[in-house]
């Protein structure tokens, strides 16, 4: 069939991050428009012309159309090969797998992560370049001056083609292979985890829950948990990926696993729990009558990761963003290897990873990975979990008690100030960044500030400068508040306030974590002003 070209309209301004760019389901709806940022991606990294790519999504609302759109564009683009998950669902993790796997030149990855689902909710696109992560900042940039001056698109006339039947086929002269989302992902797990060891586990009676949440990682969980590693029938909830996640919303947290949450700390609680979000890059860990902070889920993954064969023979490093509390730094001190502090965003671990420099990496919102993708895991890390229960013969209480003794407990907590009128937010923000030179001595409800900062980030392996990445104040009694303006949400801005405290006072090892929080968090309100400039009295989400 002819190619076809149409007038576009442009992207709004917004300039595609590392997830992507994400806008209400109903935009990328709109005439041209997804078609327009697809075909600014292939302008963007140089054309698709004899290239492979992968596409897969998280098979929320859309996902299924906006795979065909992609397909006929990529055939009319002179792409050699499209690799697209059964039905258009594979997870970001198992995306960025297949594209190392295969040595494709890159993947579509159709997700806006823990966000909503549905036609009034929630859509987005992104690009990982071949060594399976998000596209680079200067691969961004590419993409976001386009959308700028395109003036045209080309597509097949064709109509749209089965994704749901396994094998290779043709499409309009491009090859498409449709294949299982889950097997290769399931075998390269099989490879960095004892599975004998896991599944003697759970013969041995050991219970345990995982909330897919009506998302991508319901069919993983399923066929490695329960099929593979003998997990009873029914640990997988919630397991069916839905358009609209259950009329929920896919984010692995206390708040929005409640129900996990609820069981995790009843009567008959599971051993283990665990839940994953949206596209399954993410994980939430709690213990019978223990939740575990995603920070501290890192600083315990790096000391136990020997337990694992493939992490038996040591860590090279590891890597936290800024905001992610410091245990982990603490455990890779007692290690003898390198902790860098990186910018939100896991383009920057990618840099780290393929350099050697670090093993693992994590994020405080709920993220963490190795050197086995370029992307975080959720999946992954319930494994290593488990591998971990499996050969210390203790609880997810006991490990963390351990570890706590052992290098002291970071506190940490979250607080997201949802939808602010972004003139309030970043008012509130200019005007804290204005006084953080003469912050330094002085006290905030009893707190003394100790230094205060923006943080500036310089890759040690690019020698690239990221600047603007939040703001830090750190106090003498070893509490920390860091301010964020968030760019995942599609309205707004959310004001994301992160608070920790180190203890290491053995006898205050077990506080209610509000408790110990409370100082910092007031000093955090007192220096910034935010109640008075937003007009919020309480964050929306804690976390």
């Amino acid at each position: 069939m002819p190619m076809q070209f149409a007038r576009t309209e442009p992207i709004d301004g917004q300039k595609p991050g590392t997830s992507g760019l994400r806008k209400k389901t109903k935009v990328f709806q709109r005439p041209h428009y997804l078609e327009n940022y697809v075909q600014s991606i292939f302008d963007g990294i140089g054309g698709v012309e004899g290239k492979t790519l992968v596409v897969g999504g998280d098979g929320r609302f859309f996902n299924d159309q906006a795979i065909q759109i992609i397909l006929r564009m990529a055939a009319a683009n002179g792409a050699a090969k499209c690799i697209v998950g059964q039905g258009g669902i594979m997870s970001t993790p198992a995306v960025s797998h297949l594209i190392r796997k295969r040595k494709a030149d890159g993947g579509l990855i159709l997700s806006a992560s823990h966000n909503p689902g549905g036609p009034d909710a929630d859509f987005g696109l992104k690009y990982n370049g071949p060594n399976g992560g998000p596209a680079t900042e200067a691969v961004t940039e590419r993409i976001y001056e386009r959308t700028k001056t395109i003036d045209c698109y080309k597509i097949i006339a064709s109509g749209g083609m089965d994704i749901d039947t396994l094998g290779l086929r043709s499409h309009q002269g491009m090859q498409v292979e449709i294949v299982d989302p889950v097997e290769d992902y399931a075998e390269l797990m099989e490879s960095l985890f004892d599975f004998d060891k896991i599944a003697a586990l759970f013969a041995s009676g050991f219970t345990m829950r995982f909330d897919a949440m009506h998302a991508v990682t319901g069919p993983y969980a399923k066929a490695i948990l329960e099929d593979r590693l003998g997990a009873a029938p029914g640990t997988v909830v919630n397991g069916t990926p839905s358009p609209d996640f259950g009329n929920g919303h896919p984010d692995p947290n206390p708040i929005w696993a409640k129900t996990l949450m609820d069981e995790m700390y009843g009567p008959s609680a599971p051993d283990f729990g665990a839940a994953s979000d949206g596209d399954g890059d993410r994980n939430m860990i709690v213990g019978r009558n223990c939740y575990v902070t995603p920070s501290d889920s890192l600083a315990l993954l790096t000391a136990q990761a020997h337990l694992a064969p493939a992490y038996a023979k040591g860590l090279a490093g590891v890597a936290r963003s800024m905001p992610t509390s410091r245990a982990v730094d603490r455990v890779a001190e007692s290690l003898g290897i390198g902790c860098y502090e990186t910018p939100t965003g896991w383009k920057f671990f990618g840099n780290l990873l393929d350099a050697g420099k670090v093993t693992l990496c994590g994020e405080e919102s709920a993220g963490t990975g190795s050197d086995h993708v370029r992307e975080k895991d959720g999946l992954w890390a319930v494994l290593l979990w488990l591998n971990i229960l499996a050969e210390s013969g203790k609880s997810v209480a006991e490990l963390l008690a351990d570890m706590w003794k052992a290098h002291g407990r970071c506190y940490y907590t979250r607080h997201d100030y949802e939808d602010v009128e972004s003139d309030k937010a970043n008012a509130m923000m200019d005007a804290l960044r204005g006084k953080l030179d003469d912050l330094p001595g002085t006290e905030a409800a009893g707190l003394t500030v100790e230094t205060a900062d923006e943080f500036a980030y310089d890759d040690p392996v690019d020698g690239s400068r990221s600047t603007g990445q939040g703001l830090r104040v750190t106090f003498t009694n070893g509490a920390r508040a860091v301010f964020r303006l968030s760019g995942t949400g599609t309205q707004g801005a959310t004001i994301r306030v992160y608070l920790e405290q180190l203890e290491t006072d053995p006898a205050k090892l077990d506080l209610d974590p509000a408790e110990a929080l409370a100082p910092v968090a007031r000093a955090a309100l007192e220096l910034s002003d935010l109640q008075a400039m937003t007009g919020r009295d309480a964050p929306d989400v804690i976390t």
